[in-house]
């Protein structure tokens, strides 16, 4: 596998992960209840501002340690870590299509009811640039368990790369996972209605659970057959 299926793997994967709701969610609420408090604008963008370093110092931390573990673990990966990473993706796309939303109105997810009522109440609690910091670190982690498939699978591309490629392809997947984030930040500083937002991830929250399900599956097809079978290719 060349340097260039590698770093796409790792953007799907990264699109992937960036089409995940919960940060997005997380971050939305923490815009709604800063708007109806009616602090300012420049309290408004630095809380908004530190959530999603937050989230991009947590994402940067989880890749690079896995990455970190599997080179010091496996001097060269073997093909049944690569089968174990596609099942995961496979796995987790299904788990996406099943039941990643709860069968209700509203963006409400699947995750632990103790974690989820931890968020909304730090969220509401949150008044200082540290507390968004801190809540953007805990959006990550509260969806590992989604989110572990495109990391784990990026971390393995990431240990076939010479040093130099492996940061920035630890940077593209950081960069790109944030979009979603990045998009809701800068709509709201155009001006952009928060409930128009929050209107439109709730008509096309179905295509949205669709296309993250669809992304894993396509990417878990796409590394089984570059790799896993190429692999059995040569050993024959």
């Amino acid at each position: 596998m060349d340097i260039l299926d590698s770093l796409a793997i790792i953007s799907l994967a990264a699109l992937v992960h960036a089409s995940f709701q919960l940060s997005v969610s997380v971050l939305t609420l923490l815009s709604g209840h800063t708007i109806g408090s009616k602090r300012s604008n420049i309290r408004l963008f630095g809380l908004m501002t530190s959530f999603i370093l937050g989230t991009v110092l947590m994402t940067l931390l989880i890749i690079s340690s896995t990455s970190f573990v599997l080179v010091n673990i496996f001097e060269t990966t073997p093909p049944a870590l690569w089968t174990v990473g596609c099942g995961l993706l496979l796995g987790v796309a299904i788990a996406i299509w099943l039941f990643y939303y709860r069968r209700q109105k509203g963006t409400s997810l699947w995750i632990p009811r103790s974690m989820a009522d931890y968020l909304t109440e730090r969220t509401r609690k949150t008044h200082h640039n540290a507390e968004a910091f801190g809540l953007g670190l805990t959006s990550v982690t509260a969806e590992i368990l989604f989110i572990i498939a495109p990391l784990f699978i990026s971390s393995l591309v990431l240990t076939q790369l010479p040093p130099t490629w492996q940061i920035i392809g630890v940077a593209i997947y950081t960069a790109v996972s944030s979009l979603s984030l990045i998009i809701v930040w800068m709509l709201v500083g155009s001006g952009h209605s928060l409930s128009k937002i929050q209107k439109w991830r709730e008509y096309n929250k179905y295509f949205l659970q669709f296309v993250s399900g669809a992304g894993l599956v396509i990417l878990g097809v796409f590394v089984y057959v570059t790799i896993v079978m190429s692999s059995s290719a040569g050993l024959n």
